[in-house]
This record gives C-alpha cells, structure tokens and sequence, in this order.
C-alpha cells in the first residue's frame, strides 16, 4: 500500500498493474526527452545573438517537426491500446464476485456460491486494533484465491460510486440499474487496500475496500466457514 511521502505508484501485485507501470515509465521517458529539447532550444536561442538562414525558411525542418511528433504519438498511442485491450479481456474467470455500492459501504456476493455474501463496513477509529490503518480497514475483506482470474461484477444500489484497488491495477464505475465487469489476477498473496473513487455523499471517504488475496487451499477453507457461518 501507499506510505507517507510516496512519489510513485504502490507496488504491482497483478500483471495488469505491472504491465501500467511499464507503460507509465515509458511514457515519461518520452515526456523527458521532449523537454530536454524544447529547453535546450530555449536556451540557445536566448544566449546566442547568431542567426541561421537555412532554419528561417527551411521545408526540411518542417517536415522533421511535422513527422516527428507524429512518430512520438505512435510509440505512445500502440502500447497504449495494447494494455487497454489487456484489461478488457476476460477469457474463463475461475470465480466471480458481485460488489455493490451503497451509501456508504460495500457488499459483496460470491455467485459461484449457493449463499456467500456479506457487508463490508469500515472499522471506526476507536475500534481499530494495533497495526490495523484508519479509514481502511473493514470488518469484512472480499477474500480471493491469488493466481486464479476472478471477476468482479461492479453497480450501486443509491448513488454512483468507483470500486477501485490501485494495486491492482482495477477501477471501475458503481452506476445504478448498469453493471460493469472487471477482471484481474492476483500474482502475490497479501492485503490491498482501495476506497471508493467517485464523490457520492457525505461519508465518501469512509467506505474502504480492502481485497485479500490468499492460497487456493485457504481460500477453500474460509469460503467453507462462511458458508457454516450462513
């Protein structure tokens, strides 16, 4: 998760998310070059009393300053579309979640399962536990085996609101009466944490979203105790 004085992005914990980093150094690469140049050239033409004939009329330079841009925008725009394919893709989801918004908390219903939901509430400040973070953590988490592909089924019940989870690379619209799908994969067991990402009201910043990620084996074992606990 986020610390304190963090600059860049949490760590990658699916392949969606690992392959937006790349893409994000990629692109900011390119960014660096560009101003390099154009402050370079800012800089020459204000030190330098000297003037070029050739460059104040020259059809060669326009055309580099025409295709070149052009080219820049092809190396940003293909790697681009790539990864925005990548994350429509859903072939064959292992498991499949429902997770509907609410002013202001989360539920969450596992299809594949005759009768597996719950409520996720935020844990006020006064109950939290020593190392449990404010503001995040919930009473229950959406528990999902790692390295499976899961699908997440997102819409409200009230208001718009945004399921979204940074680590993993996953952000997607709560819009009443529409449902919208995403897919991703854990590659790494662990806790990540995500809030909702669209205004919907005065507790807007108070209903967290916290996934965890778990063995196949363990996941078996807590969907089991759920299922008695129903």
């Amino acid at each position: 998760m986020a610390h304190p004085t963090q600059l860049g992005f949490q760590d990658a914990a699916s392949p969606v998310m690992e392959e937006l980093l790349h893409f994000h150094d990629h692109a900011l690469m390119i960014v660096f070059l560009i101003s390099t140049l154009v402050l370079y050239i800012i800089a020459a033409m204000v030190s330098t009393k000297l003037t070029n004939k050739y460059i104040l009329d020259s059809q060669e330079i326009e055309i580099v300053w025409t295709v070149l841009p052009a080219v820049i925008l092809i190396l940003i725009a293909l790697p681009s579309l790539r990864i925005l394919y990548l994350m429509d893709e859903i072939n064959d989801p292992h498991l499949t979640i429902k997770a509907m918004g609410h002013q202001w908390y989360w539920s969450y219903e596992y299809t594949d399962y005759e009768d597996l939901s719950f409520d996720s509430y935020m844990i006020p400040t006064q109950d939290l536990t020593p190392g449990q973070f404010r503001l995040l953590e919930t009473d229950h988490r959406m528990v999902i085996p790692m390295e499976s592909p899961i699908r997440v089924l997102v819409s409200a019940e009230d208001v718009l609101h945004s399921w979204a989870v940074p680590s993993l690379g996953m952000k997607m619209d709560a819009v009443p009466g529409r449902l919208n799908q995403i897919a991703f994969i854990a590659s790494r067991p662990g806790v990540f944490y995500g809030q909702c990402s669209e205004i919907c009201g005065a507790n807007h910043s108070f209903m967290p979203i916290v996934v965890e990620a778990v063995p196949l084996e363990h996941f078996q074992n807590w969907s089991s105790l759920m299922l008695e606990d129903a």
